[in-house]
């Protein structure tokens, strides 16, 4: 059984650095996140929650979304629009999934009851996972003072 710190330690990302290097790379850091953090994710969580090609066109959206719209023609504007959108559905539904499995690995790993909520992760989706991750052993603590079990102390 693998130790709840493990998911935390394993992305090793502040949820402030977070937002600090998404604000500095000019939205960019999100997506480098998600590609460097996925498969790590779904190896400790042992559920998949997406593949290579899910995340290229997340990065393809992100790229399209940004040139099209400095372009300056109004058509552009539009489809540039219509890209971001699409980039930001695929976010949503990649959070919605990193959600599922994280619920899913505190459960029947270390049987925590995480309960996520669903308007966070719909509309902070990465940074919310993120945040998430790093709360775990935190959730644990929470969840075994209420049942009365004695928290558990690192070594």
């Amino acid at each position: 059984m693998s130790t709840i710190t493990e998911l935390k330690d394993t992305i090793n990302t502040k949820t402030l650095n977070f937002i600090l290097l998404t604000i500095a790379t000019a939205g960019i850091y999100p997506i480098i996140w998600i590609f460097l953090n996925t498969q790590k994710l779904e190896k400790v969580t042992s559920k998949k929650i997406a593949d290579n090609t899910f995340l290229t066109w997340i990065a393809i959206c992100i790229g399209l979304g940004g040139t099209l719209s400095n372009l300056g023609d109004e058509m552009f504007d539009v489809i540039a629009g219509l890209v971001s959108i699409a980039s930001w559905v695929l976010y949503i539904v990649w959070s919605f999934r990193a959600k599922s499995a994280l619920q899913e690995y505190a459960l029947t790993e270390h049987k925590i009851d995480l309960r996520m909520n669903t308007f966070y992760a719909f509309f902070l989706t990465v940074y919310y996972i993120n945040y998430c991750i790093n709360d775990l052993p935190e959730a644990q603590r929470k969840q075994q003072i209420l049942t009365g079990q004695e928290p558990a102390t690192d070594s």
